[in-house]
């Protein structure tokens, strides 16, 4: 039976209908709990349920990050959007017991950072349970509850990898919905999201902490205490916690796994040319190039 917390008495002034009546977020860390303060910030009226841990539920309801909260699925029950925001194999256990909880017609999408294996877990839906993935791109260097803020989706792109059979008015919906919150919708097929991704998510946080690791165990807390901006800058990411990250190395090894050997390939022609410093010169300007490019996109 879930343990349901009160419901937050609400004095808010009525606004422009909601695209979605009833919001049931299932796992309220770092992107669902941000989630559910764009919506709350966006639309006034409309309900948002939270479903997650009974500590961390206790916090979402003493911030008014949701309206209801519970630790138990059948709190989504009267949802017509369901987010999975849990790390990526969690999301495909609460896929199989959805029907057994949702009776009538929902929308469900999630935000994992891993595609096609939650893709292929929806296809086994019934009808009345229409799955569209998601996975904005907008993060911080720590996760949960604490760190989420409403802003973090505004100007950020938010892909949606679509299945085969999806109907054209649930798609038209949610993109509505993404693009109210200030994001920017955008398809792409489910296998060239976790291509891409492995290079422009995973890759990096996987050499940050490596990185911090390395110069960690070898320059020790008096070294460290030398250690400029530059090193700060670039181990940002190294503070992210763990457990999100083992779902997507567990769901996207193939990709994870090339983009390391590319950039493994790339340190040992650096190791190789030390003392003639060619590859030096042409790794860096390329570098910058694309540094260039990047910079030029925000």
């Amino acid at each position: 039976m879930a343990r349901q917390l009160p419901v937050i008495d609400r004095n808010r002034p009525a606004d422009e209908a909601p695209i979605f009546e009833r919001i049931a977020i299932v796992g309220l860390g770092l992107i669902g709990g941000s989630l559910a303060m764009a919506v709350r910030q966006r639309w006034a009226r409309g309900l948002i349920i939270a479903i997650d841990s009974k500590d961390v539920l206790e916090a979402a309801m003493r911030s008014h990050t949701a309206d209801v909260a519970g630790d138990d699925l059948v709190m989504a029950t009267e949802a017509d959007l369901i987010v999975l925001a849990s790390p990526v194999q969690q999301n495909v256990r609460t896929l199989a017991q959805l029907p057994e909880y949702i009776q009538g017609e929902a929308l469900v999408t999630d935000v994992g950072g891993t595609k096609a294996t939650t893709l292929g877990a929806a296809r086994a839906l019934p009808p009345r349970l229409r799955f569209i993935g998601g996975h904005p791109l907008a993060g911080a260097a720590a996760g949960g509850l604490s760190g989420a803020r409403p802003d973090l989706f505004a100007g950020r792109p938010w892909l949606l990898t679509p299945p085969g059979d999806v109907r054209p008015d649930d798609l038209d919906r949610l993109e509505r919905f993404i693009t109210a919150l200030d994001a920017h919708p955008r398809r792409i097929d489910a296998d060239e999201h976790d291509r891409v991704i492995a290079y422009l998510s995973h890759l990096p946080q996987l050499t940050a902490s490596a990185l911090m690791h390395v110069v960690g165990e070898h320059a020790g807390a008096d070294g460290l205490a030398l250690s400029g901006r530059g090193l700060r800058d670039t181990t940002r990411l190294a503070s992210s916690p763990p457990a999100i990250w083992r779902d997507i190395a567990e769901t996207n090894t193939a990709n994870i796994r090339d983009a390391l050997d590319g950039l493994i390939s790339v340190l040992q022609d650096l190791r190789r040319d030390l003392p003639d410093h060619e590859t030096l010169d042409r790794i860096f300007e390329s570098a910058a190039g694309w540094k260039r490019r990047l910079d030029d996109g925000d």
